[in-house]
């Protein structure tokens, strides 16, 4: 039985889930999403050393997913998720001292300890128990959403806090110039992320109930436990499901570059439309959350990736430009509406699937394994076609990758809805 009791929880608990689980991928993410020009630039290094820096944290998250998983199912998940933010803050402390690129590939390796084996499931666990078992499309709803509201405010903070310490025309500035506003900015990001740890510690409480109070604890890894998550069939599409979705939210690293680079704007206009594009997953995640809870996931996943696919196709072919501007805002607002899509339900659909609480940890882990494996091989993809073709050429190779990855999680979605509407 999946719920015995279905007892509401408290909503600051959402909320502090959503402030904490985008906190995290704040410093090793977020900022240079934002500001990829201005990060390249600050560490002199090119797009496929970035990209191999996300390699090292890929294959560091790799292990602690399937670590990680079991780890959420025996521990309690505000000092999994306290400890992983604080931690998480430490590195960024470190980065603002602009590291050589062998430690920001070891900075990187530890950013993928933190965020994923003391955190990640936990983060899942913990919003599946907020969400019952009739409300999963809404939490992961705001979760997602959420996170992109924090990612935005973030993003908004970090743009201020640069142009604060810019004391002239952007384009006047020398490179140590916009080196040392972007300290400033790394250094308050790695405050705020160190004082949410301390906050979720104290905080994040669930109401009590009987949710889980009959199953023992899980054994942080048995062979038991992933035989009976691999006999559920619909786990391995999800798997798919997440790889290419999830591989498609790592593209949107490139937005504010394709800003700068084919739409020529300036470094800050250009991080002001990463920032932008954030403001839309907040809407995204609660809309899509609703309708996902009154109809199923897998079905909005699926519009999810037809949007992604379309709007691939189109920064593939080079059809926008700088005199197209109109038409670009309106690619990449519908390609993130597609992205945001697939990504805030992927997780819903294990309710759909009727996983049992507590083994969800252990179900996050094992499905992650494959799912996020886009951190290991995204960037350097990324990085190979954008430092070999310069400017839009390379910016169409990887929209054409994505398009390709979409068109995939389009199919695994559809296999996906048929056989849960079989099994229903």
């Amino acid at each position: 039985m999946l719920h015995k009791e279905n007892k509401k929880q408290p909503l600051y608990v959402i909320l502090l889930l959503i402030l904490a689980a985008e906190a995290i991928f704040i410093l090793p993410f977020v900022l240079q999403r934002i500001f990829r020009t201005t990060f390249l630039e600050s560490f002199s290094i090119s797009q496929t050393q970035l990209g191999s820096c996300f390699s090292v944290y890929g294959i560091v998250a790799l292990v602690s997913y399937l670590f990680g998983g079991p780890l959420a199912d025996r521990f309690k998940s505000n000092v999994l998720m306290s400890s992983a933010l604080i931690l998480t803050a430490m590195g960024g402390f470190y980065l603002s001292t602009y590291p050589s690129l062998i430690n920001l590939h070891l900075l990187y390796g530890f950013w993928g300890f933190t965020t994923i084996f003391l955190f990640w499931a936990a983060m899942i666990k913990a919003t599946r128990i907020w969400g019952g078992s009739d409300k999963q499309g809404i939490a992961f709803g705001f979760l997602d959403g959420g996170r992109g509201l924090v990612a935005a405010l973030f993003g908004s903070a970090g743009v201020i806090i640069f142009s604060l310490f810019i004391t002239k025309d952007i384009e006047l500035t020398s490179r140590v110039e916009r080196q040392i506003a972007f300290k400033e900015v790394i250094r308050y990001s790695s405050l705020a992320v160190l004082v949410i740890g301390i906050i979720v510690y104290f905080f994040l409480r669930f109401e009590k109930s009987t949710t889980d109070s009959s199953q023992k604890p899980v054994k942080l890894l048995t062979l038991n436990n992933f035989r009976n998550v691999i006999e559920y069939r619909a786990v391995w599409l999800i798997m798919i499901i997440i790889l290419c979705a999830y591989y498609g939210y790592k593209m949107t690293d490139l937005f504010s570059q394709y800003a700068e680079e084919v739409m020529l704007y300036n470094k800050i206009e250009a991080a002001k439309i990463g920032t932008y594009l954030l403001y839309m997953r907040p809407i995204i995640g609660v809309v899509i959350g609703l309708l996902a809870d009154r109809t199923r996931a897998s079905l909005w996943i699926i519009i999810g990736f037809l949007l992604m696919t379309l709007t691939s196709l189109i920064f593939y072919l080079g059809i926008i430009d700088d005199s197209k501007t109109l038409f670009f805002t309106f690619s990449i607002g519908t390609m993130a509406l597609g992205v945001y899509s697939a990504r805030v339900l992927y997780f819903a659909t294990l309710e759909e699937v009727k996983i049992p609480i507590a083994i969800t940890g252990t179900v996050v882990g094992f499905i992650s394994v494959v799912g996020y494996t886009p951190d290991i091989f995204a960037g350097l993809l990324m990085g190979y076609f954008l430092d070999a073709n310069e400017g839009a050429l390379g910016l169409q190779h990887a929209f054409g990758v994505m398009g390709l990855f979409a068109f995939v999680g389009l199919v695994a979605s559809y296999l996906f809805y048929k056989h849960q509407k079989r099994a229903n």
